[in-house]
């Protein structure tokens, strides 16, 4: 899949376009067997100044953070039309994304809390759709050496 096979979706899925302002979203994340590991809501507050998209997530898991980082800061910067630089504090060596159409994608390295392992590095595949102007869906998959670990669906909703 490319994000160019989204370029006739409307609206706009470029970050700009959809994060300023407030919205929550609701997500699951399941391992590679099927299992549903763990259940989580984001409050998300993002500000665009022109230049730097800022947005602001808090999460909030069922039955406790399971020593995963509740709060997150990113900064992103367009570097082309439709191409997007990221970073974050744990995302040490920043994410790289493509807008088209509806579509977005961006792809990082994380460090990922497990609580039986500590961290992992894990590369990160995120996948976000805009299915309406207060609706975004969207899809991330974890992988380590090419093997996927698991994936989280989560959905975006404008306050």
């Amino acid at each position: 899949m490319k994000v160019t096979d989204f370029a006739a979706g409307t609206p706009s899925m470029a970050p700009d376009a959809y994060f300023p302002g407030h919205e929550v979203a609701y997500g699951i994340f399941v391992d590679r067997f099927g299992n549903v590991r763990n259940q989580f809501t984001v409050d998300c507050h993002g500000a665009w100044d022109g230049k730097t998209l800022t947005l602001k997530e808090h999460f909030t898991y069922v039955g406790g953070p399971n020593g995963q980082p509740t709060d997150r800061e990113w900064f992103f910067h367009r570097t082309g039309p439709h191409a997007w630089y990221g970073y974050a504090s744990d995302v040490p060596d920043g994410a790289v994304g493509e807008d088209s159409g509806n579509g977005f994608h961006m792809t990082y390295g994380y460090d990922l809390h497990t609580s039986a392992a500590g961290t992992t590095h894990v590369h990160i595949s995120d996948w976000m759709f805009r299915e309406s102007d207060n609706a975004v869906v969207n899809h991330t998959v974890f992988s380590k050496d090419g093997i996927d670990l698991g994936s989280a669906q989560i959905g975006f909703y404008k306050k």
